[in-house]
């Protein structure tokens, strides 16, 4: 017993040196991926995720919005996903599902450096040695919307416009003078107190379950080997559909003050959220409040995936190549 613990003593001597090899086996579930890379890195690797991500699931995303504004605004009491998809075809062309993508790649690219840079730091700031803090996740995810959402509102604005059956507007230039010469400046950032409201527990429910389903997952799958693709992308997908879920009602909140007056949606004469659901809920019953959660989940479960998947694929990018310049 004596020989074995004095080996063991002078085996673990030297990595009082390198105090990263000692983080590293202590978490060795929990690979510190996200260590030794620039601010910009964290910039560039989120905005290549989100893109990629709002690029590709555009048109479910232009779907949710039509049953979250048209349906409400018609005497349609509900419209289904297949119904509003077979519509869009059949008048607008596939074309339909695209418009206003423009507005979503000026806006997704630079609202998606500022959300992962902010929380990377963040979490690097907040988790004091402990990288599997649920709570620390959380509060990272919503410091981060916040930063994020004051960059992506008044393009998600122009967006969803677009996005309406019959849009008045000829694209992201024409909708953005119209929207500040008829409606002020204001008008772009309506939404933004409910986006942020929105997104804030989205973002907490989001990178907690993320992160937490990513550690059961390398536990479960990996045992402790590399991260790997599929576990990002599985991590994501539940990530991203129950944070979907849990803020659907705010999310409708949010479609209607970004698009009222446009189309036939209603205007509301504050953005108070309290005072937009009671008129959908008198107007639709409680149903109403959650229009377009099939398409929101189906939207963000793969989005979640891609965008987590990409991400971490860049961040490991960079990890390598910042080994190699050392």
């Amino acid at each position: 017993m004596g020989a074995t613990a004095t080996s063991t003593t002078a085996d673990t001597s030297p990595n009082f040196d390198k105090p990263s090899e000692i983080y590293a086996d202590e978490v060795s579930v929990f690979p510190p991926t996200h260590d030794g890379l620039k601010f910009w890195q964290f910039m560039i690797a989120g905005s290549i995720a989100g893109s990629i991500e709002h690029m590709a699931m555009f048109p479910v995303d232009t779907l949710k919005t039509r049953m979250q504004a048209i349906s409400s605004s018609s005497k349609t009491p509900s419209i289904t996903l297949r119904q509003s998809l077979g519509s869009i075809i059949k008048l607008e062309g596939i074309a339909g599902l695209y418009r206003g993508i423009a507005a979503m790649g000026l806006g997704a690219g630079p609202a998606h450096a500022v959300y992962f840079s902010v929380y990377e730091s963040s979490k690097k700031f907040l988790s004091i040695g402990n990288p599997n803090n649920s709570m620390v996740h959380a509060a990272s995810g919503v410091f981060a919307t916040v930063a994020s959402d004051a960059v992506i509102t008044p393009m998600d604005v122009v967006k969803q416009r677009l996005q309406l059956k019959g849009s008045p507007y000829k694209g992201v230039v024409d909708c953005v003078k119209r929207v500040v010469m008829e409606e002020g400046f204001g008008a772009l950032y309506a939404s933004y107190r409910t986006t942020v409201l929105m997104n804030a527990p989205f973002t907490a429910v989001h990178f907690a379950t993320y992160e937490a389903a990513k550690r059961g997952l390398m536990m479960e799958v990996s045992r402790g080997d590399d991260e790997t693709l599929l576990v990002h992308a599985t991590a994501g997908a539940a990530a991203g559909a129950l944070a979907a879920a849990v803020t659907t009602p705010l999310d409708v909140v949010k479609t209607q003050l970004q698009c009222q007056g446009v189309c036939g949606c209603d205007r509301f004469s504050s953005s108070s959220i309290r005072d937009v659901i009671e008129a959908i809920v008198k107007k639709d019953g409680y149903g109403g409040v959650m229009r377009g959660w099939i398409p929101r989940m189906v939207f963000h479960a793969p989005a979640a995936a891609i965008c987590w998947s990409t991400y971490e694929a860049v961040k490991s990018f960079f990890q390598q190549l910042n080994g190699k310049t050392e």
